[in-house]
């Protein structure tokens, strides 16, 4: 069998907002209809009728995937502002209160509604979930996930946008991942030792009438459904383009390395999910700013150290794939602070300046807005 492509697929979800106020904003179905004309099936409704979703095509390396993101982030942008609108990629809105907003266009969405009860009147969140393909070796997707389990809190770390929640700062710079969490079938995956294993977790829920299909499962990281990918959902959606291809980096040269290694007859350690979900709930909590747990030594590091270390680790496969520069811009994201910290730090000026604290948020977005154009043209593949 040939060795896997490592191709690449992102699927973000944006919150729309009016482009004054700030305040969320249906999507209009004009909106949707011109988008679906100009970008085909790439574009999408989703859980929230203020929530839109994209997902580039399959990607060979990182380049399509920014030429892909690009196009996709540019011609929504234009279509939102013919309306007065805006796209914000942060993962929850700092103030509006998720019970107000209806859920999304079709049945699926209700359905979810229904099937959670009382969880949906709080599941109003945005994510980024990255495929990397490894062709139709399910044992290797079996044994790659769980390899890959123990990075999770890094790309938490790196992608969290989601400080703020009801107009208060939650002091977590993840907040979406407490709401999400909340939902069945979330979280950490279960160890799952081969895919037949897997399977048959599946075969019961499904023959049981639980769910459909494995679409339902909802982990931060499992083997997609409909693709041959390992799809790492961990997560926040990031209002910079430039940061997600880093954070999307990281997670396929993740992926080709643990492969090289498993060719050489070598393995990741698998740690205990405690352990890793200890990791996890300090990436929720402080982000880029925080401390890990070194598994391999038994201390707290600064995540800058340990990431360092994984970056150096990974720059041949990073090197390989073509994406050694986005590998390295991770780096930049540790060093210099994610977006929850971005965040705090617009707000922490507008009040400094004398604005109110809701005014304060509504500039925390503004720069959010400002930011997911950044690198991102107009409608230059229009149809």
């Amino acid at each position: 069998m040939s060795d896997p492509t490592f191709s690449l697929g992102i699927e973000e979800e944006y919150l729309v907002v009016d482009a004054t106020t700030m305040d969320l904003a249906a999507v209009p179905d004009t909106m949707l209809e011109a988008a679906r004309r100009r970008l085909g099936d790439h574009v999408s409704p989703e859980f929230r009728d203020c929530q839109i979703e994209i997902g580039t095509s399959v990607a060979a390396d990182i380049d399509e995937a920014r030429a892909d993101l690009a196009h996709l982030r540019g011609g929504l942008a234009e279509l939102a502002e013919e309306r007065g609108l805006a796209l914000v990629a942060v993962s929850c809105h700092p103030w509006a209160d998720p019970e107000s907003r209806g859920t999304g266009h079709g049945a699926r969405y209700d359905k979810i509604a229904e099937d959670i009860g009382g969880i949906a009147r709080r599941l109003m969140t945005c994510g980024m979930h990255v495929h990397v393909g490894l062709g139709e070796d399910h044992d290797l997707r079996a044994d790659l996930m769980q390899q890959t389990v123990f990075f999770l809190p890094f790309v938490l770390a790196l992608s969290a946008s989601s400080p703020y929640w009801r107009g208060e700062d939650t002091q977590l710079s993840s907040w979406r991942l407490n709401v999400f969490d909340q939902t069945p079938r979330s979280g950490l995956p279960p160890r799952i030792d081969s895919w037949a294993e897997y399977r048959k977790m599946v075969e019961t829920l499904v023959g049981t009438g639980i769910i459909e299909d494995a679409s339902k499962i909802w982990w931060d990281l499992r083997p997609s459904e409909a693709w041959p990918t390992l799809e790492t959902r961990i997560a926040d959606v990031m209002p910079r383009m430039e940061e997600a291809l880093s954070v999307a980096a990281f997670v396929q040269s993740t992926i080709r390395m643990l492969y090289r290694l498993k060719t050489r007859n070598q393995r990741w350690r698998t740690y205990e999910r405690f352990l890793i979900g200890e990791n996890r709930w300090r990436a929720q909590r402080y982000g880029t700013e925080g401390t890990l747990i070194d598994l391999g030594r038994n201390r707290l590091a600064p995540l800058r150290e340990l990431l360092g270390e994984l970056v150096e680790m990974m720059s041949e496969d990073a090197d390989a794939l073509g994406c050694l520069d986005e590998l390295r811009g991770c780096m930049t994201i540790a060093e210099r602070g994610n977006s929850a910290a971005r965040q705090r730090a617009v707000f922490a000026a507008a009040r400094e300046a004398g604005a109110e604290p809701r005014e304060a948020l509504r500039e925390v977005l503004r720069g959010a807005a400002e930011e997911f154009r950044e690198g991102v043209g107009g409608n230059s593949r229009a149809g």
